[in-house]
C-alpha cells in the first residue's frame, strides 16, 4: 500500500503534510483569485485572470533554474521555509489591493517562491526515502495534486457560505505557514558537496539535450500539456455549449479526469514493479491518443456526459501513466549533485509546454469537438512515436553523465 511510506519514514511523512497543507491553500487561492479579479475589473475579470496565471507561468518558466542554481549553497531548509513565508505574505497581500498591476505583482513573487520550493522539496525525496519507498512517494503527491484539484473547489464553497472571498485568502496564508512550520520541525539530511555547486545545478539543464530519456520526457510533457490543457480549458464549452450543461457538470466532468489519473497514482507501485519506469511513461501517449480518439468517436455517435466523463477519465489515466513515474526516471537520469538541478529544468520546461498548449486549446474552444478531440489525438500519437524514438537505445552511458556534470 502506498501509505505504508508515511509510517515508515516519519521525515517523509512531515514533509507530504506540508505539500498537503500548502496544495490545499494554492486551491483556495485560485478560486479567490478570480473572484477578486471581478471585484477588481467586472468587465474584464478574465483578463486579469489570464494575465495571472500567463505570469504564473513565465515566473515557472523562468525563475526555477535561475533560482535553483543562484540558492544552491543556501541552507535547504532555510530556502523552503523562506519560499513558504514568502507564499504566505504575498496571498496576505492581496485582499488589500485596490489595482490589478498590484494582483500582478504579488503573483510574481508567489509564483517565483513556488518555483524555488518545488524542485527543492522534490529533489529531496528521495534522499528521505528507499527505492520502493519512493515510488509510493510518487504516488502520494500525484494523489495530493488531484485531491487539490478536485476537493479545493468544494472546500472554497464551504468556506464562502461563512466568510468573504477575502477569508479564502486568509486560509491559504495559513497553509503556507503550517506548510513551513512542519518543514521548519524536520531533520533533513545533509546535502552533498557535490549538490551544493551552482555550477553543477545549471549544468544539469544540459542533460535534457544529451541523455535520450530525458529527451524523450520533452516530448511526453508535451503530450500530458496538450490534453491538461484540452482538459481544463475546454470542459467548460463542451459542458456548457455543446451539452446544455450547468456548472455541476463542468466539475463533474473535471472530476472524471482526476479519478482516471488517482486510480493510476494508487495503483503505481504494482505497475512499476510490473512493467518498469520506461514502459510506463511510454504506454501513457498511446492512453491518450485512444482516449481521445475513442471520445471523438462516442461524441459522434452519441454525444453526451457519460461519453465525455469516461473520455476524461481515460486521459486522466494516461497523463498520470506519464507524470507520476518521472520522479523515478529524473533521480536515474541526473548527473551526480545534479538532482536539483534536474528537477528545476523539468519544472520549468514541462511548464513552458503550457504556454503553448493553453493559446491552442483556447483557439480550439471555437472548433467542432469531434475535430478537437481528433487534432488532440493526432498530436498525442506524434508525441508517442517521438518519445519511444528517442528513448529506443535505452538509457544514457555513465561517459554521458559525466560530460554533462561537467566532471
Amino acid at each position: 500500500m502506498v501509505w505504508r511510506v508515511l509510517a515508515d519514514f516519519p521525515s517523509y511523512r512531515r514533509l507530504f503534510y506540508a505539500q498537503v497543507t500548502a496544495l490545499a491553500g494554492t486551491g483556495l487561492a485560485t478560486v479567490a483569485l478570480a473572484l477578486l479579479a471581478y471585484d477588481l475589473a467586472p468587465h474584464r475579470a478574465g483578463q486579469v485572470v489570464a494575465t495571472a496565471l500567463t505570469i504564473k507561468m513565465l515566473a515557472y518558466v523562468g525563475a526555477a533554474p535561475l533560482l535553483t542554481a543562484a540558492l544552491a549553497r543556501a541552507p535547504r531548509k532555510a530556502l523552503l521555509v523562506g519560499a513558504d513565508a514568502a507564499r504566505a505574505l504575498a496571498v496576505a497581500c492581496l485582499p488589500f489591493v485596490d489595482q490589478a498591476w498590484q494582483v500582478y505583482v504579488l503573483i510574481a513573487v508567489l509564483q517565483c517562491a513556488s518555483a524555488a520550493f518545488t524542485p527543492t522539496f522534490q529533489a529531496i525525496i528521495p534522499e528521505l526515502v528507499n527505492d520502493s519507498g519512493y515510488t509510493s512517494a510518487l504516488a502520494l503527491s500525484r494523489l495530493a495534486y488531484d485531491l487539490e484539484a478536485m476537493a479545493s473547489p468544494l472546500l472554497a464553497v464551504a468556506v464562502l457560505l461563512l466568510v468573504p472571498f477575502d477569508g479564502l485568502f486568509a486560509l491559504t496564508a495559513a497553509g503556507f505557514a503550517v506548510s513551513a512550520l512542519l518543514v521548519a520541525t524536520t531533520a533533513l539530511p545533509a546535502p552533498t558537496a557535490a549538490s551544493r555547486s551552482p555550477r553543477r545545478a545549471a549544468a544539469s539543464w544540459k542533460a535534457f539535450a544529451t541523455d535520450r530519456r530525458l529527451m524523450a520526457l520533452m516530448a511526453l510533457n508535451m503530450a500530458v500539456a496538450a490534453v491538461t490543457a484540452l482538459v481544463l480549458v475546454d470542459t467548460v464549452v463542451l459542458v456548457r455549449s455543446h451539452l446544455g450543461g450547468t456548472d455541476t457538470g463542468v466539475a463533474l466532468a473535471l472530476a472524471c479526469f482526476g479519478a482516471g489519473s488517482m486510480v493510476v497514482a494508487l495503483a503505481l507501485g504494482w505497475l512499476v514493479e510490473r512493467f518498469g519506469t520506461r514502459a510506463l511513461m511510454l504506454t501513457g501517449p498511446g492512453v491518450l491518443t485512444a482516449g481521445a480518439a475513442a471520445a471523438a468517436a462516442g461524441w459522434v455517435l452519441a454525444p453526451g456526459p457519460v461519453v465525455l466523463g469516461a473520455g476524461w477519465a481515460v486521459l486522466g489515466a494516461g497523463c498520470a501513466l506519464v507524470s507520476a513515474p518521472t520522479g523515478r526516471l529524473l533521480r536515474e537520469a541526473a548527473p551526480e549533485g545534479g538532482l536539483a538541478g534536474v528537477f528545476a529544468a523539468q519544472f520549468s520546461l514541462s511548464h513552458a509546454c503550457f504556454l503553448l498548449t493553453y493559446p491552442l486549446a483556447g483557439w480550439a474552444g471555437g472548433l467542432d469537438p469531434v475535430l478537437v478531440l481528433v487534432g488532440t489525438g493526432v498530436f498525442t500519437g506524434v508525441c508517442a512515436a517521438a518519445a519511444a524514438g528517442l528513448w529506443r537505445s535505452g538509457p544514457a552511458t555513465v561517459e554521458q553523465v559525466s560530460k554533462v556534470a561537467g566532471r
